[in-house]
C-alpha cells in the first residue's frame, strides 16, 4: 500500500494557521502521509461563485480523508454583495460549503467529544458543600445527525404557490398563518428520515457499548416537536430495548439539557441529537472543557469510509490578520487525532493526546484563552503563548 494522501482544506481565516500546525504535529509524531490542498471557502465564493468547487469534491472522492480548518459564512445579502460583479447577474446563491460537503458525501454521522483536561484553568467549576470548589470531570461524546433537520437547506422566503398551497392544507398553518400575506412568510423545514435517524442512534449506542458509557441520552424536544423529535425518541426506545438493554436510555429536552449540563455534567455519557440541537448542546459542553479552542469533531460515512475532521470553532477573521497568530491550535490537533482513530492509527493518536495532556497539566505554556486574556495582538508580550509556541511545546513531548 502506498503512502496515504490526506486532502488538506484550510478554508478561511485562522483555518490555514491551525491546519498547518496540526500537520506539523502529525509529521513529528510519525504519521507518514502526503497532503494535497483542497480549495474551499469564502475566497472561492467571491471569485468563482462556488465555495465548494467540484475539483475539491473530486479530491475527497479519490482520497477519502480530509482535514478541514475553518469556514466563513455570511448572510445572504452580504454574500451577494461580496460576489465578483461579473457573477452577480448569474442568479447564484451562497450555501455553506461544509454543509454541502456533508450532504454530498452523506457524512451524516458527526461525533463531538468533550473531555476535561486536568490542569486546564478554563475547566468548569462549581461550589460544593461547605463552600468547597468542585471540578467535575466531563467525558461526553455527542452524536449529531449531520445532514438533515433545520440545516438541510429546504427553505423559502415568499414560498412559491405549490409550497404555500401545501402548507395551507395543514390546519395549524391555516389557523396561525393563513391571514399573513405570502410575501411576509419565510419557511425553514425540519426533515428527519427514519434511515438517517436510525444510523445516528445506532452510532451513539455502539460508541457507548465500545467505550463502556452507561447511558445514551436523546436530547431533543419531543413534547413540542412531536413528529421529528418524537420519532427519534421512539426509535431510540425500540433500538435500546432490542439491541442494547444493558445501556440506559435517557431523554432530555434541549432547553432543560442546557441547564443540567452546568449542574451535573459528569452524569452524562453519550448524547445524541438532531442537527441543530446537536450543534447547540455540543457547544454548551465545549464551554465546560475550556471553549471552542478545545472542541474537535469528526464527520463521516461508515459505508463509504469518507471522513472529514475539523475543529468546531469558526474562522475568527479578526485573528487571521495578526502578525503573530495567537489562536489555540488544540481543537485542530485533536481533530487530527480523531482522523487517526478513524484510519486505525490509534497509537500515534494516543501519543499526541498524551503530549497535549502533559503540556496542559504542566501549565507552563498557555494560549491567550487559557491565560484568560482578551484576544488582542499584544497578548504575547504579556506572557501568552503564540499558536506556534503551543505547538512547539507539544512537539517537545513527542520527541
Amino acid at each position: 500500500m502506498g503512502k496515504r494522501i490526506i486532502v488538506a482544506m484550510p478554508g478561511d481565516g485562522i483555518g490555514k494557521v491551525v491546519l498547518d500546525e496540526a500537520i506539523r504535529v502529525l509529521n513529528v509524531a510519525g504519521f507518514d502521509a502526503d497532503y494535497v490542498e483542497g480549495d474551499i471557502g469564502w475566497e472561492f465564493w467571491c471569485s468563482e461563485g462556488n465555495p465548494l468547487p467540484q475539483r475539491t469534491l473530486d479530491l475527497i472522492a479519490e482520497h477519502k480523508i480530509g482535514l478541514f480548518g475553518a469556514i466563513t459564512s455570511k448572510p445572504k445579502d452580504e454574500a451577494f454583495n461580496e460576489l465578483d460583479s461579473v457573477l452577480q447577474e448569474k442568479g447564484l446563491a451562497y450555501a455553506s460549503p461544509i454543509v454541502g460537503l456533508r450532504q454530498h458525501f452523506g457524512l451524516d454521522i458527526c461525533l463531538r467529544p468533550c473531555r476535561t483536561y486536568k490542569g486546564n484553568p478554563l475547566n468548569f467549576i462549581r461550589k460544593g458543600g461547605n463552600d468547597t470548589i468542585d471540578e467535575p470531570q466531563v467525558d461526553v461524546a455527542i452524536f449529531r445527525q449531520n445532514t438533515e433537520g433545520l440545516y438541510g437547506g429546504v427553505e423559502w422566503s415568499d414560498p412559491p404557490p405549490q409550497v404555500y398551497d401545501a402548507l395551507m392544507t395543514h390546519p395549524k398553518f391555516k389557523q396561525n398563518f393563513g391571514d399573513t400575506p405570502v410575501e411576509e412568510v419565510s419557511v425553514s423545514t425540519r426533515i428527519f428520515t427514519k434511515r438517517c435517524t436510525e444510523r445516528i442512534l445506532r452510532a451513539a449506542f455502539n460508541h457507548a457499548k465500545k467505550y463502556s458509557y452507561k447511558s445514551v441520552t436523546v436530547c431533543e424536544k419531543p413534547n413540542v416537536i412531536r413528529e421529528t423529535s418524537g420519532m427519534m425518541y421512539k426509535m431510540a426506545q425500540e433500538i435500546q430495548k432490542a439491541d442494547f438493554p444493558e445501556i440506559e436510555l435517557w431523554n432530555t429536552n434541549i432547553d432543560a439539557q442546557m441547564m443540567w449540563l452546568t449542574k451535573n455534567p459528569e452524569n452524562y455519557g453519550v448524547i445524541v441529537a438532531g442537527n441543530m440541537f446537536g450543534d447547540i448542546v455540543s457547544d454548551g459542553f465545549a464551554g465546560l472543557i475550556g471553549g471552542l479552542g478545545f472542541a474537535c469533531s469528526a464527520q463521516y460515512n461508515p459505508e463509504t469510509g469518507i471522513g472529514v475532521f475539523e475543529p468546531t470553532h469558526g474562522s475568527a477573521p479578526k485573528y487571521a490578520d495578526y502578525p503573530v497568530s495567537i489562536v489555540n491550535p488544540i481543537a485542530m490537533i485533536e481533530s487530527a487525532c480523531m482522523m487517526l482513530d478513524f484510519i486505525d492509527e490509534q497509537i500515534i493518536a494516543n501519543k499526541i493526546r498524551i503530549a497535549i495532556t502533559e503540556i496542559i497539566a504542566e501549565g507552563k505554556v498557555r494560549t491567550y484563552d487559557m491565560a484568560k486574556m482578551s484576544g488582542s495582538p499584544n497578548v504575547i508580550k504579556h506572557g501568552a503563548a503564540s499558536t506556534t509556541q503551543m505547538v512547539d511545546a507539544i512537539i517537545t513531548k513527542l520527541k
